[in-house]
């Protein structure tokens, strides 16, 4: 025996002209107030009774064919798919017909699909018009097509639509961890490098499917767009350009604003350095500073991460990471004039004891047990200054002995950490309450002139020692200062709000987009 529903479809626009008429709104069968049967029965007559049976078989032939990966796509199967779950289905028809947000979510994604840079195809728009156009012109007989089939398909489609769009607005269509924490394989510590360190926040099933039978789901669509200025201004830009490579650049980029990342305030004191763009931006309150930047090469890529500037070294000695023992110093074990030249030394980590260079051995220095550093001063890998932020790589800003580096177009060179071409500046930046003296302590102390009469007599009474060597530290600096560092081939320049785009140099561009192709035109 078979269980049957009778549903009147009534033309759609008899049926908003019904909702306004009488001031009720069409809702899902789950919950809100519908126009009675005697109140639409002056608007039409079309009856057709439903095979419950043949539905249910319906939906779950849509389940079957729906292999979309994503998580938005999960949760919804998972939805459908619950055994008494026919009470919280369908959602957007009832025993009165298709609902009006059915249309208004069909129109809404017409439009805002491409101004989001997405392809409507990801998301069944034709299917879904063509077969909202049957029921609106009750073709079903004339077409030969089963009601039976017909609903069950544009229920899902637009269920599928409605939770795709929101949950991938809100919280992006991939998972920047999964695919850039999984890129870089190193051999000789068997796992991936760690190149993004952001914590993003993460949609839940609750949240999608509670919004998808909820009676204010159309708000919580319209709120999905991101509002951010980065956002309106890449979509403007992409809204200009008919240029197939820069929309699908755009696109890519509009993923990453979606990602919910701790987004740099540009009405407060912040450094931003984007790595695409080889950049750095230093903002203030009434003024932006830019240089450029050496970034880590594609072997050994800056992280994307963001801390907070807590204090500032003069001179500051470099301690060699044991990578970099390992791949380019124990080769020289040995060696006292390589050491020598380099000015290296090594320290015995468990006395604390200087060894002779000429003594140690590779063996030994790829043993952990030792540790190389550079003296600091003039030639030191990391220059005369360098800027330190709490994070788990090891890296930070400096200045470089390599001057001529920043006159190169691509400037991927380092083993990770960011390379400044202003890095005085950045230190005047850092501490704009720094007096005249403290700032002649620091010029002093990297070779540069001094500018008061204080700086210039301590110079004249240390004439025996031109070349001040001492590290200097300028620590807890208050307030500390926001750093982003981020990865945008197109984003807008701080000073100008225009547009740029740069090089995908890291080729994270490539895996994004290989992860949205079925979502970008």
């Amino acid at each position: 025996m078979h269980d049957y529903i009778h549903i009147r479809i009534i033309h759609r626009m008899l049926l908003m002209l019904a909702t306004a008429v009488m001031g009720t709104v069409m809702v899902s069968c789950n919950g809100g107030h519908e126009p009675t049967e005697a109140d639409l029965s002056e608007f039409g007559e079309y009856v057709y009774r439903l095979d419950t049976a043949a539905m249910s078989n319906g939906f779950k032939q849509m389940l079957a064919a729906d292999t979309d990966k994503g998580d938005a796509s999960k949760w919804l199967r998972a939805h459908y798919a619950e055994p008494d779950s026919f009470g919280a289905i369908p959602q957007w028809f009832s025993r009165m017909g298709v609902t009006v947000e059915a249309d208004s979510l069909l129109s809404f994604l017409r439009r805002e699909l491409p101004l989001n840079g997405l392809d409507t195809t990801a998301f069944r728009l034709q299917q879904i018009a063509s077969d909202l156009d049957v029921v609106e012109e009750q073709a079903f007989d004339s077409l030969g097509i089963d009601i039976n089939e017909l609903l069950p398909r544009l229920d899902y489609n637009l269920s599928r639509a409605y939770v795709k769009f929101t949950v991938g607005l809100r919280y992006g269509f991939v998972r920047p961890a999964r695919l850039l924490n999984n890129l870089d394989y190193r051999d000789d510590r068997k796992d991936y490098a760690r190149l993004f360190d952001y914590t993003l926040p993460a949609p839940s099933d609750s949240e999608a499917v509670c919004k998808l039978t909820s009676i204010d789901r159309m708000e919580y669509l319209l709120q999905a767009v991101p509002q951010s200025d980065v956002y309106q201004l890449l979509q403007a830009r992409l809204l200009a350009t008919t240029d197939t490579a820069e929309c699908r650049t755009l696109a890519i980029n509009l993923e990453r604003c979606r990602w919910q990342l701790p987004h740099p305030d540009f009405s407060s004191r912040m450094v931003l350095v984007n790595i695409p763009s080889q950049q750095l931006w230093a903002i203030a309150e009434d003024s932006i500073m830019d240089m450029r930047i050496c970034c880590g090469s594609t072997k050994t890529k800056t992280p994307l991460l963001s801390s907070a500037i807590s204090y500032i070294q003069v001179n500051p000695e470099w301690v060699i990471p044991q990578s970099i023992v390992k791949n380019e110093v124990a080769v020289h074990g040995g060696d006292s004039a390589y050491f020598g030249r380099h000015r290296y030394y090594i320290i015995d980590r468990s006395t604390g004891d200087t060894l002779n260079p000429k003594l140690v051995t590779q063996q030994q220095l790829l043993s952990g047990r030792l540790r190389v550093s550079q003296r600091g001063g003039a030639g030191n890998s990391l220059g005369r200054i360098v800027f330190r932020f709490a994070n788990d790589f090891a890296v930070y800003l400096h200045d470089t002995s390599n001057r001529n580096a920043f006159n190169l177009e691509r400037r991927t060179l380092s083993h990770g950490c960011v390379r400044v071409q202003k890095p005085f500046e950045m230190a005047q930046f850092l501490m704009p309450e720094a007096d005249d003296w403290t700032l002649d302590r620091i010029r002093i102390a990297m070779d540069m002139k001094p500018e008061t009469d204080r700086g210039r007599d301590y110079l004249e009474e240390h004439a025996d020692d031109p070349r001040p060597l001492r590290a200097i530290s300028y620590r807890d600096i208050i307030p500390q200062v926001p750093i982003y560092i981020i990865y945008y081939t197109a984003y807008p320049n701080p000073e100008t709000s225009t547009v740029e785009i740069w090089p995908d140099i890291y080729g994270y561009d490539k895996v994004i987009g290989e992860a949205m192709k079925e979502l970008l035109p």
